[in-house]
């Protein structure tokens, strides 16, 4: 992984004198100095003194930590209760040090847990956060106390670089990245060297190399169920297993990017993979073909977690893509997935119909199954039968009857549908209509009463009514079946946290008046920054571009056999079709996002 040093303070701090004696904090001088920095008001002293007492048979437990707990009153101007995070900045200024918040995704760990032994770093409370040529970065929680830094600017032959972290924060990392770094080192022992199991057209037989690392070796167990609560702790959206020939990569998808976190000697990624396979219920022993398997797990909340996976054989062995699949992502409300009161109100429109086909149109990974999941639970009332079609069955939803595709026996989305019509349902969801039969059959559904929703992947909302054209449906069962379409994308919204205001150039004006709607003269506009709560991205999160397009009765006398798309573009316009362009710019009129992001997800060309 690349190594970032910051070169400057992450937070800018003003040193100040401090009263801390030399050596490890003691809970007394630390409460004293909070007195003293008037951070604490005077009437506390009491509670402080009676907390000494207890603490002093609580010496392993940092000072920090011991003040948060007592949830001291702060008093300076926006009071509220003295966090550890706040402890751990004001630390920071009088001891005249850096402060830091570990972002794990940043770190190294192979590398960075090579600098030190993991009871070094326990014993001094320090943990190496990156490593280059000139200089190490190292975390303390102890910042009177560096006598280890002579030693290990000595032993290491590089400059030492020291921020002040949290407490807790570096207790667990610490036991994080040594624990999983163990794990490594232990599965692979004994395994051989790195390429000796290469797949069968590549193979290299080295006599005497040991065999595979097992799947339920311990080690293995420790390092996949670290990876899965690491991926929800990071809000990983994919957690991506790469096998190659030197090294197996493990990334994370976050907010629609890929973040490398961890590699591992290629044994042991065969080995994960094997493990996953294992609690997928997917066949260990085949390794050439693709499969497709899910495991139900736990939050570190509590809650209930899917994740749909997904392996592929590659030259160097096979791929594994787990979806993970939050129930708090996956059923949101209307105003949650970010439409606007007039979206909001179109789309329950659409859907609230008792018969006809509603279409949600997008690119993979543009949010299409959260937007229909997240309506088919609202209207999944008591009196109402909802039954779906699916390949696969993206979350088990307790509402819904859902079916799983199974090509296998020939149990396809039309043969689906035709099963799910003998079952009186009222509202049918059909995962993607991908050729005529499926088509056809969801017309039949909608012309026999039913409330028929699914997907296609097209650029934008008018261009649906072509693709069902291209697949063979006639015209006009076309006209008198569809209510409505929805083309969406997701954008990432800047970072709360560290976006600033930003004078738009020639080229964002550029765009704002070649957009076919009028938008408002004075925008104020929003850079991307970056900081620790983003991972110096400047995103924090994504937010969906909707296109709503009803079918009117203007509009359904233009679709014919041989539509020109251009023009039914233009009516629907006319009508008020809010364009994917529009809905974006409006988004950055907001300040949610920037006008490079949405461009970066529009379809190539307008209609």
């Amino acid at each position: 992984m690349e190594q970032r040093l910051p070169a400057e303070p992450l937070v800018a701090l003003a040193p100040g004198p401090s009263p801390l004696p030399p050596g490890r904090l003691i809970f007394e001088h630390v409460a004293a100095a909070l007195l003293a920095d008037g951070l604490i008001a005077p009437a506390d002293r009491e509670r402080i003194r009676l907390s000494t007492q207890n603490a002093r048979n609580a010496s392993e437990v940092h000072p920090l930590v011991l003040l948060a707990n007592l949830k001291l009153a702060a008093s300076h101007a926006r009071g509220g209760e003295l966090g550890l995070e706040q402890l751990t900045e004001w630390l920071a200024r009088r001891s005249g040090q850096r402060y830091l918040r570990i972002d794990p995704t940043r770190v190294d760990v192979a590398a960075v847990t090579a600098v030190v032994s993991h009871p070094y770093a326990r014993r001094h409370r320090i943990l190496p956060l990156a490593v280059d040529a000139e200089r190490i970065l190292v975390a303390t929680s102890e910042p009177m106390a560096l006598d280890w830094q002579e030693d290990l600017q000595h032993l290491a032959r590089r400059r030492i670089e020291i921020a002040m972290v949290n407490p807790l924060d570096l207790h667990r990392y610490t036991m994080e990245f040594f624990g999983v770094t163990r794990s490594v080192r232990g599965a692979s022992d004994g395994r051989g060297e790195p390429g000796s199991d290469l797949p069968s057209f590549e193979q290299l037989v080295e006599l005497g190399r040991a065999g595979d690392v097992n799947a339920d070796d311990h080690h293995i167990v420790h390092i996949v169920d670290w990876l899965l609560q690491y991926a929800y702790e990071q809000r990983a959206s994919d957690i991506h297993l790469e096998p190659r020939r030197d090294v197996g990569r493990m990334r994370f998808r976050i907010d629609g990017v890929l973040h490398k976190v961890f590699e591992v000697p290629p044994p042991v990624m065969t080995a994960m993979v094997s493990r996953i396979k294992v609690l997928g219920r997917m066949d260990l022993g085949e390794r050439r073909r693709p499969q497709d398997g899910r495991i139900k797990t736990r939050s570190p909340g509590g809650r209930e977690v899917e994740m749909r996976l997904s392996t592929m054989p590659t030259a160097f062995g096979e791929k594994c893509v787990m979806r993970i699949f939050d129930p708090d992502a996956a059923f949101k409300s209307i105003d949650q997935l970010g439409f606007s009161a007039e979206e909001a109100a179109g789309w329950n429109a659409l859907v609230g119909r008792p018969h006809g086909i509603v279409l949600v149109t997008g690119p993979t990974g543009s949010g299409k199954t959260t937007t229909l999941y997240s309506t088919l639970k609202r209207l999944a009332t008591p009196d109402v039968n909802v039954c779906s079609v699916e390949d696969p069955i993206e979350m088990i939803a307790p509402e819904f009857n859902q079916m799983q595709v199974q090509t296998n026996i020939d149990l396809d989305f039309a043969s689906g549908v035709r099963t799910l019509l003998r079952q009186d349902p009222d509202i049918i969801m059909i995962g993607e209509i991908r050729d005529l039969e499926t088509a056809q059959m969801a017309v039949q559904a909608s012309l026999t009463g039913h409330l028929v929703l699914s997907t296609l992947h097209t650029n934008d909302a008018p261009s649906a009514i072509t693709r069902l054209l291209d697949l063979g449906v006639p015209h006009y069962l076309v006209a008198s079946t569809l209510n409505g379409v929805l083309a969406q994308r997701l954008v990432r919204t800047l970072c709360h946290h560290c976006k600033r205001p930003c004078e738009l150039s020639d080229a964002d004006w550029a765009v704002l008046r070649d957009a076919d709607e009028a938008l408002p003269d004075a925008i104020t506009s929003y850079a991307p920054v970056g900081c620790l709560e983003c991972r110096r991205t400047g995103y924090l999160g994504r937010v969906g571009l909707y296109e709503l397009l009803p079918i009117s009765a203007r509009l359904r006398s233009l679709i014919r056999a041989d539509m020109d798309l251009a023009g039914f573009s233009r009516a629907a316009r006319g009508d008020g079709l809010r364009t994917l362009r529009r809905t974006g710019l409006e988004k950055v009129a907001e300040g949610l996002t920037t006008i490079q992001e949405v461009l970066s997800v529009l379809p190539p060309t307008e209609q």
